[in-house]
């Protein structure tokens, strides 16, 4: 069984002793120190400029992946301080001998979930999936046979999970360690804490995708070592049991987009409103103050009260699941989402059914979504071959121009081919929508 103690771990990659809570100034608690690293790192920034539903959308108030980010961390502080409440209140000496508090568990999870979407390419999933492809079905299949099952296996389902934990974590020459979280906000990131195969082993909403590239396999079982994550994989496979409060930076998420792009849709004329009240009515029915809505006189109004309502009865939702179960999640016997068990289980459905019918399928989001994929496309190619090229001592003059526009911290040798082909994958995928139609114009240009 996981212990609250471990779960909390302070503890930094490079940390020679321990960390104790008690010793902590509460002024810059250590966890609150992650959530200032995240908001200041530029892999952060960038996701001002990345897809939430509507790629490369051109009116101002549709989230991007950034507001997302903020508004996740804000949903997921509340749900994690209402159960670091009720676990301190049920463990008493977390607090009286180790010094932690109900807040600490906010700042956590506000972190983990700040930092949930850092890996995500630009263009949204069709970002992740065009990288894939380009491996599965693509030019990248020659490379199928010089690597190892688990290596092509990273590519060919690249996961925007995976990389975050990589951005997060990854050494540069100089820099230790990428931004040095403490190991419980590394634990509540990691929702999918395994590799990439076996692919999708069991029904357990912890083997639904994947947590981490062989790259960064070793420092990844250190940290779920050093949180006393259960291992639930055999033989050379890895993969553990969630840390308690990934599901809960997972609702905050759940939450937030299936409310908010919702929102996003009824604002950008997608959802017809009458349809959306009809729908969020449903989920607020029992605390809405009818009096209060009658006097709202516009759209926006109306749908931001029954926006507010809503992801407030969720909060509380979710925190009830969480307590509820909290000690088959210690023992790594929760395999679901805290949604799937929501009481508005039907409700959430239903918005998300509709939300994917008229605004993520809608024709705007997937004429976006086919440059998106040319582009990526386009420009794994040309930076492969290129990179590819220069180690093997055969680049084209074309090929170092084109490395020559690298951004300074990608220009780094990597030994092995996989090395390579995931070095340019992250390069890509650290690119703004607007950087890669910039880059893609470049790379074609030269082609005509």
């Amino acid at each position: 069984m996981m212990n609250w103690e471990q779960l909390l771990s302070l503890k930094r990659q490079g940390d020679k002793g321990k960390r104790l809570r008690v010793e902590q100034d509460d002024t810059r608690l250590g966890f609150e120190v992650d959530y200032d690293r995240i908001i200041f790192s530029s892999a952060f920034r960038s996701l001002q400029d990345k897809t939430q539903v509507i790629p490369l959308s051109k009116t101002d108030f549709v989230h991007t992946r950034l507001t997302h980010s903020l508004e996740v961390s804000v949903v997921g502080r509340s749900i994690g301080r209402l159960v670091g409440k009720k676990i301190i209140e049920k463990y008493p000496h977390l607090q009286e001998i180790h010094g932690y508090q109900a807040n600490d568990f906010g700042a956590i999870v506000a972190a983990a979930s700040l930092a949930h979407d850092i890996g995500n390419p630009p263009f949204g999933h069709s970002g992740e999936k065009a990288i894939g492809e380009y491996f599965s079905i693509g030019k990248g299949q020659q490379f199928k046979e010089q690597l190892t099952d688990k290596e092509w296996q990273d590519l060919i389902d690249f996961e925007g999970n995976a990389n975050g934990f990589s951005v997060l974590t990854s050494s540069r020459p100089g820099i230790e360690g990428s931004i040095r979280l403490t190991y419980a906000v590394l634990g509540a990131f990691m929702k999918y804490p395994k590799e990439s195969l076996p692919k999708k082993p069991t029904s357990n909403i912890a083997d639904k995708k994947y947590g981490f590239f062989q790259t960064d396999k070793e420092f990844f079982k250190e940290v779920a070592d050093e949180l006393g994550l259960i291992p639930n994989k055999s033989g050379n496979d890895i993969g553990y049991e969630r840390h308690p409060l990934a599901y809960l930076v997972e609702a905050a998420d759940d939450i937030c987009y299936t409310i908010i792009d919702f929102e996003d849709g009824i604002n950008l004329g997608l959802v017809s409103e009458d349809y959306a009240l009809e729908y969020l009515i449903k989920l607020v029915k029992d605390t809405i103050d009818t009096n209060k809505y009658q006097t709202l006189t516009t759209k926006e109004d109306r749908i931001s009260y029954l926006r507010a309502l809503a992801i407030g009865n969720l909060i509380n939702d979710a925190v009830r699941i969480f307590i509820e179960n909290e000690e088959a999640i210690l023992k790594g016997e929760f395999p679901y989402a805290l949604t799937d068990k929501s009481k508005y289980k039907a409700q959430i459905d239903d918005i998300i059914k509709l939300s994917v019918k008229n605004i993520y399928q809608s024709r705007e989001v997937i004429e976006k979504e086919l440059s998106g994929y040319q582009m990526i496309n386009n420009l794994l190619d040309k930076f492969i071959t290129a990179y590819n090229n220069n180690y093997e001592g055969k680049a084209t003059n074309y090929d170092k121009l084109l490395l020559k526009i690298l951004p300074e911290k990608h220009h780094i040798e990597k030994e092995t081919l996989y090395e390579r082909l995931l070095h340019i994958c992250h390069f890509i995928s650290m690119l703004t929508d607007g950087k890669a139609v910039l880059f893609n114009q470049i790379v074609a240009s030269n082609n005509s």
